[in-house]
């Protein structure tokens, strides 16, 4: 996986929020976090598996949603910066972090109602490989983002000292169906790639995102945008 050991840096994990979800930060933050509820629907007493769950972002927002969550992370200092949010607010007894390989989840099979994976596929030296196994555990739905090769992110992988795997649609649908997975729904969002936000002040960022949603609703959105959400389920149900 790229950057695993920066990944796993204890100075990244402490870090990694106030970097990428302060300022204008915040407007990915809160996109990120609404296309997840979207996908997944009510999950009040719901069992949902967060693979490269990082920080806990999502599983404890999750919990707060009345989910039972299990978040699994290779960075041990990712893990316990998790400990540390969803004990602070409170949800600590409805999530369970453990540290894991994605391409090895150690659950048996249909264990979860529903798989996601956020900020992870990017990273992905072998993205059918987790994307089976993800399948494997879920009896619901999977979902997942991907960074699209025709946008502006093309411009900013140039930038990252280790790049991103970026995707087409063809690369999708191959995933897919390799994995043995079926598209229920798919978000397209952000014709400004993350890391313009991420480097303005919430104030300064905030008309941009008004032009970027603007645009998104527009014909040209979807071609454009630079992430994408999957919603998925397995192909044989």
């Amino acid at each position: 996986m790229k950057g695993k050991e920066w990944y796993q840096a204890d100075e990244i994990a402490e870090a990694y929020d106030d970097k990428r979800f302060s300022g204008g930060g915040q407007f990915i933050d809160r996109r990120e976090k609404a296309a997840v509820l979207n996908a997944l629907g009510p999950v009040e007493e719901k069992s949902i598996l967060e693979v490269a769950c990082g920080t806990g972002r999502f599983t404890v927002m999750l919990a707060r949603e009345g989910a039972d969550v299990v978040g699994l992370d290779v960075s041990g200092p990712m893990l316990q910066q998790g400990k540390r949010k969803a004990a602070a607010t409170g949800v600590d007894e409805a999530v369970e972090f453990m540290r894991g390989d994605a391409a090895r989840l150690p659950f048996p099979d249909d264990h979860f109602d529903a798989v996601f994976a956020m900020r992870f596929f990017h990273l992905a030296d072998r993205p059918v490989t987790f994307l089976r196994e993800i399948k494997r555990v879920s009896k619901g739905p999977v979902l997942f983002d991907t960074f699209n090769s025709q946008s502006a992110r093309v411009v900013y992988n140039w930038l990252l000292p280790m790049g991103s795997r970026l995707y087409s649609r063809s690369d999708v649908d191959a995933l897919l169906a390799d994995a043995g997975l079926e598209l229920v729904d798919e978000k397209h969002d952000f014709v400004l790639p993350y890391g313009f936000y991420r480097g303005l002040p919430e104030s300064i960022a905030s008309p941009f995102r008004q032009v970027d949603e603007g645009l998104g609703s527009t014909g040209l959105g979807d071609a454009l945008a630079s992430v994408s959400y999957w919603q998925t389920t397995d192909a044989e149900e």
